[in-house]
Order: C-alpha cells, then sequence, then structure tokens
C-alpha cells in the first residue's frame, strides 16, 4: 500500500509539473488543491412536523404539533389516521378553532358569573324540616334538597354535584357553595326552620 499511495503522490506531482509547465505555476495549483476540503457528510435526518388527531400514550396529546420521524409518521400514524401533516392551511384552520375554543370559555365563565351574581342578590334558601328536641330536625338537609328549592323558586336547573353543604342537622342560617365554574364559586344563605 505505501508504494500505491508514493506512486500516486509522485504521478500527481509529475502531472501538475508537465501541466503547469513552470514549477511557479504548479505550486499554485497546488495551493489551490490544498485549499480545497472534502467533508464526509452524515446523511440527513428526515423529520415531519406533524399534527395528532388522537391522544397517543408516550408521544402527546390531541392537538399537539410535533416533530417525527418520516418513517414513523408514513408507516405508522398515517395509515393509522392518527396524524396529518401541518400546512399552512391546517395553521390558519388550528388558529382559528383556539379563538373559538377560548372565546366559548370566555363566555362560559360569564354566564357562571351572571348566575353566581343571581344566586346571591336572592337572599336565601328556606328550608323547613320536621322539629325534633330543642333546635334538632329529623334527618339533614341535602345538597338535592337545596336543588329542588332553587329549581322551585329561580326556575334553574343545577347539578347537585357542584352543591358544597356544611352538615345541617339544626335549624339555623348556613352558607352553601355552588362551583358553577372552575374559577365562579357562588355563596347563598340556606336558612333551616322547622314546622
Amino acid at each position: 500500500m505505501a508504494s500505491a499511495a508514493s506512486t500516486l503522490s509522485w504521478s500527481s506531482s509529475s502531472w501538475l509539473q508537465s501541466f503547469a509547465g513552470n514549477t511557479n505555476e504548479a505550486t499554485k495549483l497546488s495551493d489551490r488543491r490544498t485549499g480545497l476540503v472534502v467533508v464526509a457528510q452524515k446523511k440527513a435526518k428526515k423529520a415531519r412536523t406533524i399534527i395528532l388527531k388522537e391522544d397517543i400514550t408516550d408521544l402527546g396529546k390531541k392537538g399537539q404539533l410535533l416533530s417525527v420521524k418520516a418513517g414513523y409518521y408514513r408507516n405508522y400514524l398515517l395509515p393509522l389516521g392518527k396524524a396529518q401533516i401541518v400546512t399552512p392551511l391546517l395553521l390558519k384552520e388550528m388558529k382559528v378553532e383556539e379563538e373559538r375554543i377560548e372565546a366559548e370559555k370566555i363566555r362560559v365563565k360569564e354566564e357562571a358569573e351572571q348566575l353566581a351574581r343571581i344566586f346571591e342578590t336572592v337572599g336565601g334558601f328556606k328550608v323547613k324540616r320536621k322539629g325534633g328536641k330543642g333546635k334538632l330536625i329529623f334527618g339533614s338537609v341535602t345538597p338535592q334538597d337545596l336543588v329542588d328549592i332553587i329549581k322551585a323558586q329561580l326556575y334553574r336547573e343545577v347539578d347537585k354535584r357542584i352543591v358544597s353543604l356544611p352538615d345541617i342537622r339544626e335549624i339555623g342560617e348556613y352558607i352553601a357553595e355552588l362551583k358553577l365554574h372552575p374559577e365562579v364559586t357562588a355563596k347563598v344563605r340556606v336558612i333551616v326552620s322547622a314546622n
């Protein structure tokens, strides 16, 4: 191998001298050749920017933008309909949809705040129970009782799961909380009396 390398270097230098004819020109050409550097390049990573159409374990949630390998998208996500390649039109549609969802969230919160104002201005919801000894009543007042009274007085449907009541077993005045929205809670008075 060493002889082949020396033959190669001898033939290239002799070729330069014969081509250039002059040693000055040969050095100019050889200077140009040494300035040229060849760099080996790795194979380019091919990735695709996608949007997920459904939740995928260990990858992401529905609507999330991700960059995945082209083969993974082509061979798994695309045939199963779990993802879509992101295009400018799709990004525009996503933006419009996000704005619509945001406007809907604001509207729902405003409705909850308005309903909370209505509940708080009522004054109090009166509950009558059969009286026992002293201030005690038979049984207790439940969230369903409060929901029924709200429906009768205000003609509003309220889910009993959003009602938070203290343990009511005596005559008196209590404060109940209605969680109308994650950020809106209405406090209402519950007045328990014996009949």
